[in-house]
């Protein structure tokens, strides 16, 4: 006769080891780093998890899914906003944020990234609506600040502190856009045209300048040269006379280099006329001594015979 007993034994062995597996399951958890977590038991708080090993009671402890407690980036969809001067600029913005308490993250706030976006969204229509269009443009680090100084107070309650707050773009309307774009094409080319100018101008102010330095340049050493050859010219007639009155020349050698003087006066081809002084009746009476001849008396008139 068949005897269940022990099937029935076996059964009950199953399901006891399933059981024990399945409280084991559920009873270790292991957190990692830098994730927080949070245990209800019963449906009520009991304890924040830190990373590593933890035990739970099985059936009556329940943890809520992991909070990620690493600094985080959201970037969130451009924004129109109205500026004090009634333009509409889009704005996107990237917020970085860490959640430092994971309890008040997880009940004091339903969704913290939909919270965060819709107050960055209210603050900066606020913190842009005071300021025109150039202000805005011009003044990014103020807003940020301005962002980052309102979100962050905020959310402190909810275990969120907001690191920064930056803004990508600050798009203004196309009509606008093309009208900077003339006005800054206007500017670099009045830019443009200045220095320009200035150059052309420090051209002319260089040539000038050296011009004229290469003129007192060449003026000064005109000066100097022609200074030179009258100090030559000087010590060759200073010598020329030491040396003559050094050889004591009597009237009859002198008379002979006179004479050897004049034909000179005649060279070149526009000496078409010359004038004999009436020393040279003098002259040839001296030469005519040291030869032994006699030399004709020449009777010169007072003021030179012409000759051609």
């Amino acid at each position: 006769m068949f005897n269940p007993l022990p099937v029935v034994l076996s059964v009950l062995l199953i399901i006891l080891i399933i059981f024990v597996l399945i409280v084991l399951v559920r009873s270790v958890r292991i957190v990692p780093q830098a994730r927080a977590g949070v245990v209800e038991r019963l449906g009520k708080y009991q304890r924040t998890l830190n990373p590593g090993l933890t035990i739970l009671i099985p059936f009556v402890d329940r943890l809520l899914p992991l909070l990620d407690l690493r600094e985080q980036v959201v970037s969130f969809p451009p924004q129109p906003v109205i500026t004090e001067d009634n333009l509409v600029v889009s704005i996107d913005t990237v917020v970085y944020f860490q959640v430092t308490d994971a309890r008040a993250a997880t009940y004091e706030i339903a969704n913290y990234i939909q919270a965060v976006e819709q107050l960055t969204t209210t603050t900066l229509r606020n913190v842009v609506g005071g300021l025109n269009l150039e202000q805005a443009l011009t003044s990014r680090d103020q807003i940020n600040g301005q962002l980052r100084g309102v979100l962050d107070e905020a959310t402190g309650r909810w275990g969120i502190r907001v690191s920064r707050v930056e803004l990508k773009a600050i798009d203004p309307p196309l009509s606008i856009q093309d009208s900077m774009e003339k006005q800054m094409r206007a500017e670099r080319d009045r830019r443009a045209a200045i220095l320009t100018a200035e150059g052309t101008k420090q051209s002319q102010i260089l040539t000038a300048e050296g011009e004229r330095q290469a003129a007192i340049l060449q003026a000064e050493g005109d000066a100097k040269a022609a200074i030179l050859r009258a100090d030559g010219e000087a010590q060759a007639i200073q010598k020329v006379f030491d040396a003559i009155h050094a050889g004591q020349p009597d009237q009859k050698l002198l008379a002979y280099q006179y004479l050897q003087t004049l034909p000179k006066l005649a060279e070149g081809s526009s000496n078409k006329l010359w004038i004999i002084p009436s020393e040279v009746g003098e002259a040839l009476k001296g030469i005519g001594g040291v030869l032994g001849n006699i030399a004709p008396e020449i009777k010169p008139d007072d003021g030179g015979a012409p000759r051609h």
